[in-house]
């Protein structure tokens, strides 16, 4: 076959032969050496983060500790501790784009919380007791509802919902508190005393390190404990949360 030329101009290549496809991959990329991890290597690649969600402070070797707070199912969580780590949580909870509707007897102590919060948006509201309706959670628009209700709480109205997760904050263990732990999914706790500690140990199953520590931590330690795990979490805030909510503190 001949190839026309022109004056002074090389010969025309040959038409290049047309690419052959891979079903389902696309062009034949270039050819250049693999990468290639050694064992050793693929520990950097890890992330601190084990899971997505809210961070809510920092473990004993100063790895961030998520809490993942909502979910397909709905989510039952109780804190046995302070007015000021429930509403650390909230605050974060809100950053995430998460709603929250307290439930309280004690308006006042979540006003300028629920104010702050969202940059104006009422993304926090608060509620009187036995006042708060359905919040209508979705995945687009999961909720966090916050019981602060004292040591007896009662029967929650609302029913279960997917992606709306269930926060009961309890100061100290009052009557009932036996029937709120056993329908939680996670209870954290804080400073409490020796006998709570002991009756913590016998309805979560706690070691014998962890009720001893109990009636010794600080502020702002929380102990978050499930039938089979355990994680001591320091949760410290950030500068706009200090402003707003002040230093860590276990009672109000």
């Amino acid at each position: 076959m001949a190839y026309q030329t022109y004056p002074n101009q090389a010969p025309a290549e040959p038409a290049a032969r047309p690419t052959r496809l891979r079903p389902g991959y696309g062009l034949r990329g270039p050819r250049r050496e693999r990468h290639v991890l050694s064992p050793e290597d693929l520990g950097a690649l890890a992330f601190p983060v084990g899971d997505d969600g809210v961070v809510i402070g920092v473990d004993p070797q100063h790895q961030p500790a998520v809490l993942g707070l909502f979910r397909p199912t709905s989510y039952e969580l109780v804190l046995v501790g302070g007015l000021w780590t429930a509403q650390v949580i909230a605050l974060r909870a809100a950053a995430t784009g998460a709603r929250i509707a307290v439930e309280t007897g004690r308006p006042q102590a979540w006003a300028s919380m629920a104010q702050a919060a969202g940059g104006g948006q009422p993304c926090v509201t608060v509620h009187q007791v036995g006042r708060l309706g359905a919040q209508g959670a979705s995945v687009a628009s999961p909720v966090l509802v916050v019981r602060d209700l004292g040591a007896r709480p009662p029967r929650s109205r609302l029913s279960a919902s997917p992606w709306q997760t269930t926060l009961t904050l309890l100061p100290y263990l009052g009557p009932n508190a036996a029937r709120v732990l056993n329908a939680a999914d996670l209870v954290g706790i804080q400073r409490v005393s020796p006998q709570e500690a002991e009756l913590l140990a016998r309805l979560l199953s706690l070691g014998d390190q962890e009720v001893a520590a109990l009636p010794t931590l600080g502020d702002n330690i929380t102990l978050w404990a499930t039938r089979m795990r355990r994680q001591f979490v320091m949760t410290n805030p950030g500068e706009a949360e200090g402003q707003v909510l002040g230093g860590p503190r276990r009672m109000d």
